[in-house]
């Protein structure tokens, strides 16, 4: 009797070791990303800050400050849910008063900023291809307003997709699944993969074809490079984990220790996405061959020059090149 009761104290203490060992490991790695969320929280608010106040506006730049602004939302969100996770591991009560309503009120906003994210970097990509592909109907048909309208809508849309699923699919509904869940994952995975994964990948293709033809032409492809890069890297952070998320879902991941990996590991991917973002305009804007330091706003100016003659003669080519290295567009 007492061996088996010491037997059974044995085992108690090496798996309250080994969770122990599991919780310490969990916050180092928690720890670390919150480190990233405050690195990328630096580069899109220095990012925006420069295209806000001391670049000139052109129809991209909109975009693009948009895009800083849902990616900061996204890391700031982010470091508050990680911190709660950290709280959870190590207090061994770490409830209080309002903790999941406070947990509720960070993934809906979370979200937002994910969401809104996803859909304006798939707006820009998608503009910039048609301007490739129709350059008359762009040039003399585009309305004015046309990037403060389009940010404005998947604003709107990335509100409505977040309350909706935090709404309707709240954690408990989401492990026990009901048909008003199951409707909303697939339309969040609809919108995802079946409508912004195929817009980012073919406008992505076709500029990256633009890019190979024009590589040795006067205008710069910086831009164009850009939003190639960032769609690259949203796609391998970002998109894996939606098709993890639906397979959570319906019950496809082997055990609960995988849930838990695949959950942080999402957080670490999408994390990754919105931290490499605005570093990605500065070392594509940057004159490598050139030994001599240039400014951030050198940087970025040089990255977010949009050419006005992708599809003119070569006359009017090199005078809008002059120009234009001169002054950027300014907004519509």
């Amino acid at each position: 009797m007492n061996n088996t009761t010491s037997s059974t104290i044995n085992q108690n203490s090496t798996a309250e070791r080994r969770a122990g060992y599991l919780n310490v490991q969990l916050t180092i790695a928690l720890a670390i990303c919150i480190v990233l969320c405050i690195i990328g929280l630096i580069g899109n608010i220095t990012v925006f800050w420069y295209l806000c106040f001391k670049i000139k506006k052109n129809n991209y730049t909109i975009y693009i400050i948009n895009l800083t602004v849902a990616d900061s939302l996204f890391l700031i969100f982010s470091a508050l849910i990680l911190m709660m996770y950290i709280n959870t591991l190590m207090n061994p009560k770490p409830n209080f008063q309002g903790r999941d309503s406070f947990y509720i009120f960070l993934e809906i906003f979370n979200d937002i900023a994910q969401y809104s994210g996803m859909f304006i970097l798939t707006a820009v990509s998608l503009e910039r291809c048609l301007s490739v592909l129709f350059p008359i109907w762009y040039q003399c048909h585009r309305p004015k307003n046309l990037s403060i309208i389009v940010c404005a809508s998947v604003w709107l849309l990335g509100c409505a997709e977040s309350l909706t699923e935090n709404l309707v699919c709240p954690d408990k509904a989401f492990f026990k699944p009901t048909s008003e869940c199951t409707a909303v994952q697939i339309m969040t995975f609809g919108l995802s993969i079946v409508i912004c994964l195929p817009i980012m990948v073919i406008s992505s293709t076709i500029l990256l074809i633009k890019v190979r033809r024009t590589f040795n032409q006067r205008y710069p492809t910086k831009f164009y490079t850009i939003i190639i890069v960032a769609v690259i890297i949203f796609i391998f952070s970002v998109i894996p984990f939606n098709f993890g998320w639906f397979a959570i879902y319906f019950r496809l991941v082997p055990s609960n220790m995988h849930m838990i990996a695949f959950h942080f590991a999402s957080f670490y991917g999408t994390v990754l996405n919105c931290t490499l973002d605005p570093y990605i305009y500065f070392i594509i804007g940057k004159k490598w061959k050139q030994k001599k330091n240039h400014s951030i706003q050198d940087a970025l100016e040089r990255a977010f020059r949009i050419e006005n003659d992708d599809n003119t003669d070569p006359k009017s080519s090199q005078t809008a090149n002059t120009s234009s290295q001169i002054h950027l567009p300014s907004a519509s």
